[in-house]
């Protein structure tokens, strides 16, 4: 099995996010120690956000594109490639306000791809990326997932949205909220999200 591990958390060592996601992972590799892992921390090796140039290098000759846009254009087919070489995903989905790090969303520019992971049909867009497993990793400083200010949730929503329309319906979501309301609060989401990924009944990881 290949596992894609995310991370997007801004705060380093303090993320919470990432503490999260390694033990997703660590979990993974206890019960598949031939998993294949590998890793991409969209903070520390940053993909820019798409451009014009970008987008019309697909069509351009090899002459007609800089140095800067044919790196990113082959950092692309890397992170494309990835993604798509990936049986489960592991992705750490911290909320800034109200949705996704900015990284996170340049990453997912690179991989919703018309042609490789959705196609437009006489009937509607189709997803091709299907088959996939998704553990959302998801991280927030108040409550969201019910009440007053659920209507403010544009990271989970937009994130199952997304997969959604690539193909992936096996999504599960590892959350941790509440995060910034108490230090008693904060200690308490981070047991109950480690306790859910230990507990094999909680987190249905495909082989």
């Amino acid at each position: 099995m290949n596992v894609l591990h995310i991370d997007s958390g801004i705060l380093g060592d303090h993320s919470v996010s990432r503490r999260l996601t390694a033990a997703v992972v660590a979990q993974i590799k206890a019960e598949q120690p031939a998993a294949v892992v590998t890793y991409r921390d969209l903070v520390a090796s940053p993909l820019p956000h798409l451009s014009g140039a970008h987008l019309m290098a697909a069509n351009a000759r090899p002459e007609e594109i800089d140095a800067q846009i044919a790196s990113d254009v082959e950092d692309s087919k890397t992170v494309l490639e990835e993604f798509l070489a990936a049986d489960t995903v592991v992705l750490g989905a911290p909320m800034y306000n109200f949705s996704l790090p900015s990284q996170l969303k340049a990453w997912i520019d690179r991989i919703a791809v018309a042609g490789k992971t959705f196609r437009y049909t006489a009937e509607g867009p189709e997803g091709l990326a299907n088959g996939k497993k998704v553990v959302i990793v998801s991280t927030r400083g108040g409550h969201y997932s019910a009440g007053p200010a659920a209507v403010m949730d544009h990271q989970e929503s937009y994130l199952k949205a997304v997969l959604g329309f690539i193909g992936i319906t096996d999504v599960e979501i590892v959350r941790a909220e509440g995060l910034n309301l108490s230090a008693d609060s904060k200690i308490e989401a981070i047991s109950e999200a480690e306790r859910i990924i230990s507990d094999r009944g909680g987190l249905k990881i495909a082989s």
